[in-house]
């Protein structure tokens, strides 16, 4: 994650979070902590209608903050790798392995070939050995 989206999502976390303490602020069903800033009386500091004028725009505002930085991550997260195909072509190529002759030395130390493995007879469905045939 690049230090650009860590941005963006630590503002919509904020505008997320400034949103909620606002919403319960603000007058109305289920949000009566809007008391304790005045009541609606003439003498509070925005006046009778300007707290709720402050309050709901100041929410408004936080709510485009947090959609404009959701369609930020949005955009970030759908944008298209810098490098072209898939994962498994960009992926770095192995040597390959080696085969250790039945001896146990490593095939580089002795210089030989390996021998090919034995076959393993395959299992029928019965659990019986099955000769393999050519």
């Amino acid at each position: 994650m690049n230090v650009f989206s860590s941005v963006i999502l630590a503002v919509q976390m904020l505008a997320a979070l400034g949103m909620i303490g606002l919403i319960l602020i603000q007058h109305g069903k289920g949000a009566d902590m809007g008391a304790s800033f005045g009541g609606g009386s003439s003498g509070s500091l925005f006046g009778a209608s300007g707290s709720a004028n402050f309050l709901s725009r100041s929410t408004a505002a936080l709510a485009t903050v947090f959609f404009v930085a959701t369609l930020a991550l949005a955009y970030i997260g759908n944008s298209r790798p810098a490098t072209a195909g898939s994962v498994l072509e960009n992926a770095p190529v192995s040597a390959p392995a080696q085969t250790i002759p039945a001896t146990g030395a490593p095939a580089a130390a002795t210089g030989e070939l390996a021998a090919p493995a034995a076959e393993v007879p395959a299992v029928g469905a019965e659990g019986a050995a099955q000769i393999p045939t050519k």
